[in-house]
């Protein structure tokens, strides 16, 4: 077993339907041109005046701002208290109303699936669906991710209806 890992819960502790808490992060004006200058330099994630006149009516977080925001999130409160292995890739990902100066974003994990590696057994595959949203409740991003997940034993044979 992995000593780095060992403490974590490991595949065989995960469950489909489990629901994680991912806590909540105000944005401000700072963190929204921060990451802009560097990453995403449009001018409503930069100037207020240009912002003001854009479709979003104001200062607004770049989608992959709040994209990245919500992996810090849901690596402090899940994916650094399991067995990670790493992330395989991501689906579906929608940005459904802009973030804004002030904009405190929350929101929730899903165990959507689970699933054993068909070419490594040491490893399972956890599909996760991200649900975030404003302080009012207004959905502003959605999006599903999968992660490798270590088994404890990978020698235990596959629960029955466990597709490999």
């Amino acid at each position: 077993m992995n000593p780095v890992t060992a403490s974590r819960r490991h595949y065989e502790d995960l469950a489909v339907g489990e629901i994680v808490d991912l806590g909540a992060t105000t944005v401000s004006k700072e963190m929204i041109v921060t990451f802009a200058s560097e990453f995403d330099p449009f001018p409503f994630h930069l100037d207020e005046a240009a912002a003001k006149a854009s479709l979003l009516g104001g200062l607004a977080s770049s989608g992959w701002q709040t994209a990245a925001l919500t992996l810090r999130m849901l690596g402090d409160r899940f994916l650094n208290t399991i067995a990670s292995m790493g992330g395989l890739g991501f689906s579906d990902l929608k940005w459904k109303k802009p973030v804004m100066v002030g904009d405190t974003i929350s929101g929730t994990a899903a165990i959507a699936s689970l699933r054993r590696s068909r070419h490594h057994p040491e490893r399972g595959i956890v599909t996760i669906d991200l649900d975030i949203r404003n302080q009012h409740g207004e959905p502003v991003m959605t999006m599903r991710l999968a992660n490798l997940v270590e088994l404890r034993d990978p020698s235990v044979p596959l629960i029955e209806g466990e597709n490999p």
